[in-house]
């Protein structure tokens, strides 16, 4: 048994589950491409969201610089999605604590009177990282509460997404090479398709 799952391994599970999708998809910035993730999906089982999840927690162990400040950590996502990785991650460190960003107005915030608790150094999980928005501005509120950020991971990382945050490294079991094409043309010439159903996808 694998302490980390392999690339292939995470693949797989993320197939199985059909968290990963192939065919035709227009993404909400009007891009296509011919994958999608709904990482969700591969938490609904429980045993596989315990692999994903302490695969992503011994990332954070091996490092000494990290494991010297455990269990004293908080376990943050930058939003709903992430919240199944976080808890799954908090419990294999047996971190102290565990919250999450949300959207709120336009814009991404912690619930009101968190600040006054979150006291411990944050360690950011999400379940995909695509272009980075949502874990640079979770990491932004942090600082502006005054918390140290000395761990950021995700399940998976598009090959293009940034690598590291103020030069804390992003770990990530799987990486994937993303291919996205501006209009429906483009992206039918580089599949040779003609008879493939579009679909719209929300997020």
């Amino acid at each position: 048994m694998n302490l980390i799952p392999p690339p292939e391994e995470v693949m797989d599970i993320l197939t199985k589950t059909e968290a990963y999708r192939r065919g035709h998809f227009i993404y909400p910035n009007g891009k296509h491409a011919s994958h999608y993730f709904q990482m969700p999906l591969a938490f609904r089982q429980y045993d596989y969201a315990r692999i994903l999840s302490v695969g992503l927690s011994r990332m954070f162990r091996m490092e000494k610089a990290i494991a010297k400040r455990l269990p004293d950590v908080s376990i943050v996502s930058p939003s709903p999605g992430g919240i199944m990785v976080a808890f799954g991650v908090r419990e294999a460190l047996s971190a102290q604590q565990v919250y999450w960003a949300e959207m709120e107005n336009g814009s991404r915030q912690f619930r009101q009177y968190l600040a006054s608790g979150a006291s411990f150094p944050a360690i950011v999980v999400d379940d995909i990282l695509r272009s980075g928005r949502a874990i640079r501005e979770t990491i932004d509120l942090l600082k502006d509460m005054g918390t140290e950020v000395i761990g950021i991971g995700s399940i998976m990382a598009f090959d293009n997404a940034p690598t590291d945050f103020d030069g804390v490294p992003v770990k990530s079991m799987l990486k994937f090479e993303v291919n996205f094409y501006d209009t429906e043309e483009e992206w039918r010439a580089s599949r040779n398709a003609s008879d493939v159903q579009a679909e719209k996808v929300r997020f």
